[in-house]
């Protein structure tokens, strides 16, 4: 991030009053004030729950010069759209009328949040989903088709396998615009598609994840153990060649 953008960032969030007002504790969530850059953002602040595996952050952004919001929900991170401003006044009043009930969405499944297409495609209430593992291929079930959740684009997070520990998952999500339910999976937080759950139909999807589902968690594990691996082996290299180097 570019020394210059960092002082304006920092000019403008000097002596920021909502900030110091902001509480403690919200929602179950934590708050954590950071204000250093991070990449090509500036991260000013973030409200955080280990527990529940999400966050709130607000930060500016270099590349578009805007103040912006992203959440993460498991290893998924995203932008919301309806706090993008270039205007710092601006964005301060969006915090202070929506910051509040985002957090409450993040602690709480609101079944009223939920599209009345997610609600007709049956979807909270499909005997399938009710009945997926909580446990699968060393993967727990962090999301599930009862309590989906909504991201950008229309799309909703309807199953969520992950493994917090490598970093990595398995997701299934349905589109309310296509009519399409649709996977991703994450090794080490690297996002890895294939095609292998794409479907319209529950009927279809339950299929695809009897064929599909374990063998897809068995190769994400897979190839994230060997990625761990290999950047073991990479520090314990680097750490005998500094100790080789010490002792010259």
């Amino acid at each position: 991030m570019k020394e210059k953008t960092i002082e304006k960032v920092r000019e403008e969030l000097a002596g920021w009053a909502y900030l110091e007002e902001l509480p403690g504790s919200w929602h179950g969530f934590t708050l954590r004030k950071i204000g250093e850059p991070a990449g090509d953002c500036y991260d000013i602040f973030t409200y955080e729950s280990e527990a529940l595996h999400k966050s709130a952050t607000a930060y500016f952004h270099e590349e578009t010069h805007e103040y912006k919001l992203r959440i993460k929900i498991g290893l998924i991170e995203l932008c919301r759209i309806e706090f993008i401003t270039a205007d710092f006044v601006v964005f301060e009043a969006l915090l202070k009328a929506q910051l509040e009930s985002l957090l409450a969405e993040l602690e709480t499944f609101d079944p009223a949040s939920v599209s009345s297409i997610v609600r007709e495609k049956e979807i909270l209430t499909w005997k399938a989903g009710s009945e997926l593992p909580e446990t699968l291929e060393g993967f727990s079930l962090f999301i599930r088709p009862a309590y989906p959740v909504k991201i950008n684009n229309g799309s909703y997070i309807i199953i969520d396998y992950v493994d917090f520990s490598l970093e990595s998952s398995v997701t299934v999500y349905f589109n309310i615009y296509r009519d399409e339910f649709f996977s991703e999976a994450r090794i080490w937080n690297i996002p890895d598609v294939n095609y292998d759950f794409d479907s319209n139909t529950l009927p279809e999807l339950e299929e695809r994840l009897q064929t599909c589902l374990v063998p897809r968690l068995q190769e994400v594990r897979a190839r994230a153990e060997k990625e761990a691996a290999l950047r073991q082996a990479k520090q314990e290299h680097s750490q005998t060649a500094k100790e080789a180097e010490e002792q010259k």
